[in-house]
């Protein structure tokens, strides 16, 4: 634990010294940037738990290694941002359960004293991402944990606390960017995410995920207001098949309807080999999917936003395929 301790403070002391150096540059850039923030090393759901922070340390010491002028460093999201998605009751339980040492929200969702401020840091990050991407018409990456795809409006479940794509999705809606679609291809259904917007037409969701598997939901009957497409699929498919089948929901949510911006809930655990799925994509999978988005959303700026993946050296690889197809 004191090893991880000091591995987290210097990781966090490298994003510190990013967030005060020059953006501009006279080399050309190679990956999209990357927001993030210390904290988001600090949340620890305890030994042998798969959401740990080694997910999130194996992104971060790989951009250090090929490209740290991609870093930067976000401020925590304020309260009252959250808010549009999350009711004060639910954010004042996290900020009490993690204050008094953390404990266990569900079977699976477990606080330390760390998270709460780790679940502001992350969401923070995406909200920096998100006006990146507004203001400079590029696309941008949060790299952040906990995930938030599962995240109930009130509930906190499948180690999610915040639904960091629908903060994300309000934010970009408050910049003035009216349609949001969000793209999931976590290994898991975004349940979260769906609950909170399968009543707004202005956001519309596809999610392509595992069937049979946690959390049970995502049938292709639930449609929400028309703005929700699922994509249950088995396990162990051609991963040609996953690419294709995404591909062409994507281009059929867009067409006659052209998003303001797009989001991707990126979840790296529909990767082969992951201990929670059993999808079979490869890393150049993710950018192939990538330029899916971009054709179908040509002016649309795009964030990604980190959501499962437990094999973290091939989350590191996932993600940096998604940056440099991102470019």
């Amino acid at each position: 634990m004191r090893q991880r301790g000091r591995e987290a403070k210097e990781q966090g002391g490298r994003l510190a010294r990013r967030q005060v150096e020059p953006e501009d540059t006279l080399a050309p850039r190679l990956l999209a940037t990357v927001f993030s923030h210390p904290r988001c090393l600090d949340h620890d759901p305890g030994p042998g738990h798969p959401e740990s922070p080694a997910r999130l340390r194996a992104i971060l010491e790989r951009l250090e290694r090929e490209a740290p002028e991609v870093i930067r460093e976000a401020a925590p999201a304020p309260l009252d941002v959250v808010e549009r998605v999350h009711p004060r009751r639910y954010l004042d339980q996290l900020a009490e359960v993690s204050g008094r040492g953390g404990g266990a929200l569900d079977a699976d969702t477990i606080l330390n004293p760390a998270s709460w401020d780790a679940a502001l840091a992350g969401a923070g990050a995406a909200l920096a991402a998100v006006h990146h991407a507004h203001t400079t018409g590029s696309h941008a990456f949060a790299a952040i944990r906990p995930p938030g795809h599962h995240a109930l409006a009130g509930r906190a479940m499948g180690f999610c606390l915040l639904g960091n794509a629908v903060i994300a999705a309000r934010e970009a809606q408050a910049l003035g960017r009216e349609r949001v679609l969000i793209v999931d291809w976590d290994v898991h259904h975004g349940n979260g995410t769906q609950a909170l917007v399968e009543h707004d037409p202005s956001i519309r969701f596809i999610s392509m995920h595992e069937w049979p598997a946690y959390p049970g939901t995502g049938l292709a009957s639930e449609r929400g207001a028309g703005n929700v497409m699922n994509l249950p699929r088995a396990a162990g498919l051609p991963r040609a098949r996953y690419v294709s089948d995404l591909t062409a929901a994507i281009e059929a949510s867009t067409g006659g309807w052209s998003p303001g911006m797009v989001l991707i809930s990126a979840g790296y655990d529909s990767m082969l080999g992951d201990p929670l799925g059993g999808f079979t994509l490869e890393p150049s999978d993710y950018a192939t999917l990538v330029v899916a988005i971009r054709r179908a959303a040509p002016r649309a700026p795009i964030v990604g936003l980190l959501e499962g993946g437990y094999a973290p050296e091939r989350v590191a690889d996932g993600v940096m395929a998604t940056l440099k197809a991102l470019i």
